[in-house]
Parts: C-alpha cells; sequence; structure tokens
C-alpha cells in the first residue's frame, strides 16, 4: 500500500509503503483527527515507524497497491 502524508508549512511530503491495510490506515488518520490521538503512527514494509504530529498533519493519501509488469509493452 502506498501512502504519502502532507505535512503543513512542509513543501516535502512523506511518502512510504505500507503493509498494514487501507482500512486500519484509514482508521488511525480517523483518531487523530478526531482528537483521539496527539500523533498519527504508521509503519512501513521495512519496519520504520513514522510519528507525524496532528497539528501538522495536511492529508493522507491512500494509494493502491500495484503489481509491477515486467516486460515491454508492444
Amino acid at each position: 500500500m502506498d501512502i504519502r502524508i502532507g505535512i503543513a508549512h512542509s513543501p516535502r511530503e512523506i511518502s512510504f509503503e505500507s503493509g498494514q491495510s487501507p482500512a486500519d490506515i484509514e482508521k488511525a488518520v480517523a483518531e487523530v483527527l478526531s482528537g483521539a490521538s496527539g500523533h498519527l503512527s504508521l509503519t512501513d514494509v521495512k519496519g520504520t515507524v513514522y510519528l507525524v504530529p496532528a497539528t501538522t498533519l495536511s492529508y493522507v493519501e491512500i494509494g493502491a497497491e500495484e503489481a509491477r509488469r515486467v516486460g515491454f509493452v508492444l
């Protein structure tokens, strides 16, 4: 699952692949936006944990996992 997180007042975004399901990611973002948690915590496929303070969270884009194509297109 491809994840992109926009940070307020920053021209760059955080982009990584996560093994978490889209429902789990959406639930974590909803908890942060409701004020239940002070930060968003997500883990990538290599085990790196990303913590983003709720006050700086601009957007979270949850992309579909895409199978990599091998070969040539004719």
